[in-house]
């Protein structure tokens, strides 16, 4: 007989691939929590909040920042904490336990200011009136006191986590499932396993057991002394949302509560405004070249030695180049636009557009498969060195390392790019495989979301080995009572065949005597 979650998965491709969704039973209160996020995090939450505020549910947003939407049915708060200020990521390329340790110091603190803010205050002492929160996962564990007593979903916006899976009682095998940060050929050596086993082990036990989280809890035990631990909140988890597919990844054993909707942000191209249009149609058939280095790392931020190696570069090239940078520069050859925003979908939609140079953040990098533009990855932190491995070895495009960088490696790159076919043609495929879905990622989205509110929590998506602890899910008392149980026959099996060999020998030399 098939399981109930079985059922629900059913139930829920046939709904979906029949057509529209059929309109919720009612209108729902909806909580959407981001206050420690990025804009591009913030991009993933976007078209869902949209899509759910059109069937008529009332989303309310707790950012860190305001102004994205104009929906009757979207309420955008902002806690105005003052943003700690942006750290260079070009300096922590070669120090990720820096990059990581600056969350041990500012969140903490954000904790402890957090429900001190009179919005969030009053917004906390309202939470009865949801049906359901939507967390950011990473980095926010501080809104984890919303969630006591709350049906919620986990909105995995970096994609797959093995953190996470392990959370709802999936835990990825470290030999074929990649860290965060990092990738490699498959499959594996021992040494990467055993790289990527220690990786997986010491970063989670950093992050949520000796520094991060720990410190974290102290804040929030401080004023609420009456709620449960934040990790035993995160374990009534309802569902992940989680921001992949695996056409852009690798296939993986999910539950029924690990809903894959990666790329919902993406979207057909909009017009372009008349000077963009006319610059990247006005390239010919030479085309353009799109940098853009996305959110979290302004293109300003740059080295001057980097920065000048690419306006060298692209003075060399016979493309048009369009630049996301938001300072000014001068002496700029007469192929380079400069531009403090851009319409990012709505470039890479052009088919003018040869070569996207980008740090290959993860939306980023959907997006450019979404619109079959190949890449030229410069990664930074975080998770584009994986991202860049994955285009690489996707050959899709090509990966530029910083310490590297010439003006030589740089145009040869570009030209490689746009001159071998394979590269396009190769990102036109994953761009087929990737939309080539029953339906479209929001909707299941949409699904899942409100099928959580009308199940009160769906426990039925849990998967048991949720609630067993590590040494139950490892198996190791059991092992251990194996081993146990070995020894035990094995001595008493000795014992007796002590007995039986002296009894048989004695009897022996008592016979011999007598003779």
């Amino acid at each position: 007989m098939m399981s109930a979650a079985t059922y629900a998965m059913m139930a829920a491709v046939m709904v979906l691939v029949a057509g529209e969704l059929a309109p919720p039973e009612k209108q729902y209160k909806i909580m959407m929590l981001l206050p420690v996020s990025s804009q591009s995090h913030k991009n993933v939450f976007i078209p869902l909040a949209r899509a759910l505020a059109d069937r008529g549910h009332q989303v309310t947003i707790l950012a860190n920042s305001s102004g994205t939407f104009e929906h009757p049915n979207i309420t955008e708060i902002t806690h105005g904490i003052p943003q700690v200020e942006q750290a260079n990521m070009f300096e922590y390329r070669n120090d990720w336990i820096s990059s990581w340790s600056i969350f041990a110091e500012i969140l903490p603190t954000f904790a402890s200011n957090f429900y001190k803010v009179p919005k969030v205050k009053k917004l906390y002492e309202r939470r009865k009136e949801f049906d359901l929160f939507m967390v950011d996962h990473g980095f926010n564990e501080v809104v984890y006191p919303f969630l006591h007593e709350a049906p919620f979903i986990m909105v995995t916006t970096p994609g797959i986590d093995y953190r996470q899976s392990a959370v709802l009682g999936n835990v990825f095998n470290p030999v074929y499932v990649n860290n965060h940060m990092s990738d490699f050929p498959r499959p594996f050596s021992l040494w990467h396993r055993f790289y990527n086993a220690l990786y997986q082990i010491l970063f989670a036990l950093y992050w949520r057991n000796w520094t991060v989280v720990p410190q974290i809890q102290k804040e929030i035990s401080a004023q609420f002394p009456e709620l449960p631990p934040l990790l035993e909140l995160e374990r009534n988890m309802s569902l992940a949302l989680m921001n992949t597919h695996f056409s852009i990844g690798i296939p993986l054993p999910l539950l029924p509560s690990q809903v894959e909707v990666g790329a919902m942000h993406c979207r057909p191209g909009n017009p372009l405004p008349q000077e963009l249009e006319s610059w990247i149609t006005g390239a010919g058939s030479a085309g353009v070249i799109y940098f853009n280095m996305g959110t979290v790392v302004p293109a300003i931020t740059m080295p001057v030695q980097y920065r000048d190696l690419f306006i060298e570069a692209f003075r060399r090239l016979p493309q048009r180049v369009i630049w996301k940078y938001e300072g000014e520069l001068e002496d700029v050859p007469d192929n380079l636009m400069i531009t403090n925003w851009l319409p990012q979908q709505d470039i890479l939609a052009h088919d003018n557009v040869k070569v996207f140079i980008t740090h290959c953040g993860l939306l980023s990098m959907q997006e450019a498969i979404y619109h079959a533009t190949p890449l030229l990855a410069v990664p930074i932190f975080a998770d584009q060195p994986r991202n860049s491995m994955f285009i690489r070895n996707s050959e899709m495009g090509e990966i530029l390392l910083w310490e590297e960088l010439t003006e030589d490696m740089i145009v040869d790159a570009i030209t490689n790019i746009i001159s071998n076919p394979k590269y396009k043609e190769n990102i036109v495929k994953k761009s087929k495989l990737m939309r080539d879905q029953p339906v479209p990622p929001t909707e299941l989205a949409v699904f899942w979301t409100e099928y959580v509110i009308r199940h009160k929590g769906a426990p039925q998506l849990r998967s048991p080995a949720a609630q067993l602890s590590w040494v139950e899910f490892l198996m190791l008392d059991v092992i251990f009572l194996l081993h146990l149980t070995v020894f035990f026959l094995y001595f008493i099996t000795r014992r007796i065949l002590r007995v039986i060999y002296a009894k048989i020998f004695s009897s022996k030399d008592i016979k011999k005597k007598k003779e």
